[in-house]
């Protein structure tokens, strides 16, 4: 996923891509029903018309940006006509073939290429039902009892009209195939090369107390490609982690997080705020990472103590002994480590008395839903509650409204994180929010709360 501006352009060309593909089914569905109907085969003909009414349903799908409803709508669709139309009319004759069922490995590769996008039962059912459903069509003469074939003269028409369109639009799919799975390689290319132009960055989002005084803040890589512009950290990081990349990413990460610390040290205003850091599990798990880090730790002269690194179950990969060995040998050296999205896993509580870590982030998920939701609340409250009988604080993210605030405040957190505090900035900026801060003007929902409003 790019930049906003960027990403936006990009739906809107998926929009009209898949808006021309089924204008042009609908356009050669309403072709045949056309010849049909002219030719005086009603039946034939109302059978055509059966993708051009799912081609304009899929039409006002994609329209209204309904992606998904859109793919299982036209698969499932198309899947049950092509078998349909050769079970009942396509049937071979004369010593022709059927053709209409050359589609189905088209639409097998279509599943294929959406099932990459957003996995599913229903895609694999889509590509093994297209796959088989050739495979018979293909091989035996199945008809039903009262199927009606085609007019010879225009069956003759269509064994050369259909496998030309078909293979017309299996290299449509066999370029879009390509294009997926080529794309992870050219970003984790450019990412490399902006490694060595210098296009990553750090942005700082601000940790806080309820009244907003900054007490650290965490830091999160930004990419600005030079000609795509912004690139989310939810397109090139997974590319980093297939490529083998976030090593090298990471150690960038750190360089420049431990040079941030070694800046604020000198500013008393700065000296006392804390940094958090993402660490991947392939990062984590390296063999060199400890050495890497006591290296950075040396060099840039800086307080362990102010550097957080945050890890997420994940890292258990690699099992839970080795990871808790090295967490405690990190420790020694004054790190502290925070457990990112804890509660979104399966087995937290089993390991977090195992391993040293000193903090646990509320996921934004949970937060995203508390004043409205009474299970997502329990979940917070459960969460705020093991962590004060482990003796850990919380860090509560992705806080957007006051009446989150108040019920995370009621819960007994005591640090946040989120848009009511502030956005991700660039360093100048936020250092210039801790030298100068300005105050945070009080909505009115907090002017109605005494717990809100209190000074």
């Amino acid at each position: 996923m790019i930049g906003k501006g960027s990403e936006e352009h990009k739906v809107a060309r998926v929009i009209r891509a898949y808006q021309a593909v089924t204008l042009a089914v609908g356009a050669f569905a309403l072709f045949w029903t056309v010849i049909f109907f002219l030719d005086g085969h009603l039946l034939l003909a109302a059978a055509e018309f059966f993708p051009v009414v799912a081609a304009l349903v899929c039409f006002a799908l994609v329209t209204y940006g309904r992606l998904d409803l859109f793919l299982i709508v036209a698969q499932v669709s198309f899947l049950i006509f092509v078998i349909g139309f050769c079970l009942m009319f396509d049937v071979p004759q004369n010593g022709a073939p059927r053709v209409t069922h050359l589609f189905l490995p088209v639409l097998g590769m279509l599943a294929y290429l959406n099932h990459l996008r957003r996995p599913s039962r229903l895609q694999l059912s889509v590509i093994a039902g297209s796959l088989v459903a050739f495979v018979v069509l293909h091989a035996a003469d199945l008809r039903l009892p009262f199927a009606q074939p085609i007019p010879p003269e225009l069956h003759v028409v269509g064994v050369w009209l259909n496998p030309a369109m078909a293979a017309l639009v299996f290299c449509g799919a066999i370029y879009a195939l390509q294009q997926r799975l080529s794309a992870p390689r050219g970003i984790a290319r450019d990412l490399v090369a902006a490694l060595r132009r210098g296009d990553l960055s750090l942005a700082y989002q601000p940790q806080t107390d309820r009244d907003g005084t900054i007490l650290g803040a965490e830091a999160l890589l930004r990419w600005n490609h030079p000609t795509r512009g912004a690139i989310s950290p939810a397109t090139f990081i997974p590319a980093a982690e297939e490529f083998g990349l976030m090593p090298l990413v990471g150690t960038f990460v750190l360089e420049q997080a431990l040079a941030t610390l070694a800046r604020w040290k000198t500013d008393p205003k700065l000296a006392s705020l804390t940094l958090s850091v993402n660490v991947s599990a392939s990062q984590f798990n390296e063999g060199d990472f400890e050495t890497v880090l006591r290296d950075l730790l040396k060099r840039h002269q800086i307080d362990p103590t102010r550097l957080r690194l945050e890890l997420t179950e994940s890292v258990l990969i690699a099992g839970l002994e080795p990871v808790a060995e090295k967490m405690a040998s990190l420790t020694a050296l004054g790190l502290t480590f925070s457990l990112d999205d804890f509660g979104t896993g399966f087995s937290s509580l089993a390991y977090l008395r195992r391993l040293p870590v000193s903090e646990l982030k509320i996921d934004r998920s949970f937060v995203a839903a508390v004043a409205e939701n009474d299970r997502d609340a329990a979940l917070v409250r459960s969460i705020r509650a093991i962590a004060k009988d482990l003796g850990l604080e919380t860090v509560a993210e992705g806080v957007e409204t006051p009446a989150q605030l108040a019920f995370l405040e009621a819960a007994g957190c005591r640090i946040f994180q989120g848009y009511l505090f502030g956005r991700p900035m660039p360093l100048a900026d936020f250092e210039l929010s801790v030298i100068a801060p300005q105050p945070r003007a009080a909505t009115s929902m907090e002017r109605s709360s005494p717990r809100l409003a209190a000074g």
